[in-house]
């Protein structure tokens, strides 16, 4: 059988099955045996006593026979027939053993009485019917004898009616009770045996589909579901197979985003590394062939060169401050910082770009408490980056409105009033590289609001845009 969960099953069944009707058999046996033996001893009790109350008639009240019924010929009549009347050995003795009767006319003696009858005459005789158990020599079959009291109308014992009889057919009924006990329990094998071979394949069916899902799923096939609905554990164990197969399809699916952004990335940090240093070699082999000689414009290429080499020295450090974001090993200090200190920081070298373009910065703090816990230098870092877009973007004479408040949280939002980011533009504003594509735009690295992402994410903290009448940043610090 391949289905070894499904054998495993059926042979419990049937082993369980098979024991409990061996139980039931052994108990069969006692209880049928015992309940022979008495139906069978309540019957000779109910002929014995018959016989006894038929014989007290032919006595007188000295306990001697009545004449009359003795020349009527009622009670040799009566004990000739005896026998077959009682279908069993039948005696009726005194109290010294005397055989007060003849069987078939025949005179019996006292060695032909059952071995136990001397007992039981003595325990008759003080007026109980009393009953003895015994074996026979031959089969060892089980022997019954019963002894009656013939009492007179005053109550007095004048003899004993003894009954000797095998517990017929007690091996044959038990015999005919196992043939129905075992045919019975032949046909309930069977029948179990193909139940449990069919619950067997209904319980393993369910296991058999999670296999499949399994080994689909190690495959790289995450779409698979089991789509078992059942109410118990194995329903509870598909359900998690398929919550297991959802997560990898999205692991997998989120994957194959990051393997895409790790492409983009090389090809965009490749693209801003090669404009600079291409600028940078151009100018040093027009510099060291001789093309350029003229002071003026020597010197103009030097002023070129130095240019690039800080763009590539400030986007080679926004890439490592990037890179040692993202990884949860960088630990950056944490300790008690007061956010209206790191804001007035921040607004005093904002004023100072901001003094290119007459923009005015407005500061209003109504939050009830400041204080939270991060790294000074990263916190000014990432306010800096998303004011130094506000300037960037603002219009001459224009204006940036910074706002401190909160009751349990504490946020700070940074709103400039030049053109906005278009709606179609804001999910990837936070991507590495992402630019747009304005001349206000032109010299940035397209990595600060990335890096200005990890360091909200650092301090518990949501980073929010909205692009309506200018630009609106919210950064919420969960307290």
């Amino acid at each position: 059988m391949k289905n070894k969960i499904v054998a495993k099953l059926t042979g419990y069944f049937s082993a369980a099955l098979l024991i409990f009707s061996v139980i039931i058999s052994l108990i069969f046996l006692l209880l049928f045996r015992n309940n022979t033996i008495e139906l069978q001893k309540t019957q000779l009790q109910q002929r014995a006593v018959k016989i006894s109350e038929t014989l007290s008639n032919f006595f007188d009240d000295n306990g001697a026979m009545s004449g009359g019924m003795r020349h009527a010929g009622g009670y040799g009549a009566y004990i000739k027939f005896l026998n077959d009347i009682a279908m069993t050995d039948v005696w009726i003795v005194d109290e010294d053993l005397n055989i007060l009767t003849p069987k078939h006319n025949m005179e019996y003696t006292v060695s032909e009485l059952p071995k136990n009858a001397e007992d039981i005459v003595k325990k008759v005789f003080t007026g109980k019917t009393t009953f003895s158990q015994s074996f026979s020599s031959l089969f060892e079959a089980p022997m019954l004898t019963i002894g009656t009291p013939i009492q007179l109308n005053d109550g007095s014992i004048v003899g004993v009616v003894l009954l000797h009889s095998p517990v017929e057919g007690i091996d044959t009924a038990v015999e005919n009770g196992y043939m129905i006990l075992a045919i019975s329990i032949g046909t309930a094998l069977i029948i179990a045996l193909l139940l449990s071979f069919g619950f067997s394949l209904t319980f393993t069916k369910p296991l058999k589909k999670m296999n499949h899902t399994a080994i689909q799923l190690a495959e790289g096939n995450y779409i698979v579901k089991t789509n078992i609905q059942q109410q118990d554990e194995i329903g509870e164990l598909a359900k998690n197979l398929d919550i297991l197969s959802k997560k990898l399809y999205d692991a997998s699916q989120e994957s194959e985003r990051l393997e895409q952004l790790r492409n983009d990335f090389v090809a965009n940090i490749s693209h801003e590394l090669r404009t600079p240093v291409t600028v940078i070699r151009g100018s040093l082999e027009a510099l060291n062939d001789g093309v350029i000689s003229e002071p003026s414009q020597v010197q103009e290429y030097y002023k070129q060169m130095l240019s690039e080499s800080k763009s590539l020295q400030r986007l080679v450090g926004d890439l490592l401050d990037l890179s040692r974001l993202q990884n949860v090993d960088f630990k950056i200090e944490m300790t008690r910082q007061n956010v209206l200190d790191i804001l007035n920081d921040v607004i005093r070298s904002g004023k100072n770009i901001a003094q290119n373009k007459n923009i005015t910065i407005h500061f209003e703090s109504t939050a009830n408490h400041t204080d939270i816990k991060g790294d000074y230098g990263r916190l000014r870092q990432m306010f800096m980056v998303i004011l130094d877009n506000a300037i960037k973007f603002s219009p001459n004479e224009g204006q940036i409105d910074i706002k401190l408040y909160g009751t349990k949280n504490i946020t700070v939002s940074i709103r400039d009033y030049g053109p906005g980011i278009p709606k179609e533009n804001l999910p990837f504003i936070f991507d590495r590289f992402y630019k747009t594509k304005s001349a206000q735009n032109k010299n940035g690295t397209g990595l600060g609001l990335a890096i200005a992402k990890q360091i909200a994410l650092r301090h518990n903290a949501n980073i929010k845009v909205e692009s309506d009448n200018g630009c609106l940043f919210k950064i919420e610090f969960l307290l």
